[in-house]
């Protein structure tokens, strides 16, 4: 296949266009091929000056596609990884995965980067061009894989790393759907009860001519207020609900108090800690086993914990090791590592074997996360039916007590 040389940008803020094209070379032989351009006539133009005289362009057409997920850049990075270990040319086998993805964003993604490496970029610097997806952690590995000519081994590095992370993600998304399910099917159940059934019931009991008891009377009352104020009491949980996202995404006091928060929290805020110190361990494994210096693999480090007091403690970590001091001292000055995580990282050092050591504290953790969380599944449920069982049936009863007295004078 022969391919052209992307033109220069005139204009760094011109939108440019993915063109499939197809023509002739000097020799007559028929060749096809892509280029990225502001328009029809710069690829023909640009073309011409190579000696092809073209015969087709059309703009690519990628259709309808959802986001390129997180998951779809680990499935990416495997399916690379396997391909460069097997000999396929890095080229090619951009090609092959853009063509066989489902997602056309995804298609899309891969086809811009292809374009940026055949143009002379080197594959960490086409990454770089799209931080929204390869993040620096990412880039970093990748070029440590160019210049160390172990591209195929760090991929397949990189590679396992997010399918470890992203599968730590997953089970803290799970532990946290239930019960957060199961409370929004509570709010809309006990929003209908006070909004539609109550009402019912006090047209009922407006003909006994009975005083009503205190619970079914404050039941009432509420049933009232919220039939009244139902439309301001939802604008205003949905506005403040997404100003503190905005708020929390701009903040960072706030985002430092929300994290300090969460981990406070009984049983959720030990797996989320746990969670926490597996993805700073396996991070930094990565980094320091692919030949990173240890001061410039934390940079990327404390992101990628996904909490900010650990952010924090990584900048702290990285300052005390920079003027000397060792990574266990750093670590235990921060008095957010538990004591078998020193522990460990001080015998890595010792023996030369760091990355080993906390790739052995990343699995610890993982598997102590799984385990919480199915504790915590086991331990929610008859919590939650307790909860549900006093509130609606509390709301029931409320209702039924003027029945029962009726009842009972009859």
């Amino acid at each position: 296949m022969a391919t052209a040389t992307r033109p220069a940008r005139k204009d760094s803020g011109s939108k440019e266009t993915v063109f499939n094209w197809e023509g002739k070379d000097k020799t007559g032989k028929l060749v096809r091929g892509e280029m990225r351009a502001g328009g029809e006539a710069m690829v023909q133009a640009t073309l011409r000056r190579q000696g092809i005289m073209v015969t087709k362009v059309k703009k690519r057409s990628f259709g309808r596609g959802g986001k390129v997920t997180e998951k779809d850049i680990t499935l990416f990075t495997r399916q690379l990884a396997t391909m460069m270990k097997a000999g396929v040319p890095l080229l090619q086998a951009f090609d092959i995965v853009g063509k066989g993805a489902g997602n056309r964003a995804v298609s899309k993604l891969l086809g811009d980067i292809r374009l940026e490496v055949e143009s002379g970029s080197s594959l960490n610097q086409a990454f770089r061009k799209y931080p929204q997806h390869f993040d620096q952690l990412f880039c970093n590995l990748v070029a440590a894989g160019e210049q160390a000519g172990i591209l195929d081994g760090l991929l397949d590095r990189l590679a396992t790393y997010r399918e470890k992370i992203l599968a730590i993600k997953g089970k803290i998304k799970s532990a946290l759907f239930y019960p957060t399910a199961v409370i929004v099917v509570a709010i809309v159940i006990t929003a209908v009860i006070m909004i539609f059934v109550i009402p019912e019931f006090k047209k009922v009991f407006a003909s006994f001519g009975a005083d009503l008891p205190a619970p079914t009377l404050f039941v009432i009352a509420l049933s009232d207020a919220f039939v009244e104020y139902f439309w301001l009491i939802a604008l205003v949980a949905i506005s403040g609900g997404v100003a503190f996202a905005y708020t929390l995404k701009r903040s960072i006091p706030l985002q430092i108090a929300f994290d300090r928060m969460m981990l406070k929290i009984p049983v959720v805020g030990e797996i989320l800690r746990k969670a926490t110190i597996a993805r700073w361990a396996r991070t930094l494994s990565t980094m320091f086993a692919a030949g990173v210096p240890l001061v410039e693999a934390l940079d990327s480090v404390g992101g990628a914990a996904g909490n900010y007091i650990y952010k924090t403690a990584t900048k702290q970590i990285q300052s005390e090791v920079s003027t000397g001091s060792s990574l266990t001292v750093a670590m235990q000055n921060t008095n957010v590592f538990p004591v078998m995580v020193i522990q460990m990282a001080s015998i890595g050092e010792e023996s030369g074997q760091l990355d080993s050591m906390l790739s052995k504290v990343a699995d610890f953790f993982e598997q102590e996360v799984d385990d919480a969380v199915e504790a915590m599944s086991s331990l929610l449920e008859p919590i939650i039916m307790v909860v549900l069982g006093t509130l609606i049936g509390g709301l029931i009863i409320a209702m039924y007590l003027p029945i029962f007295k009726v009842a009972q004078s009859v």
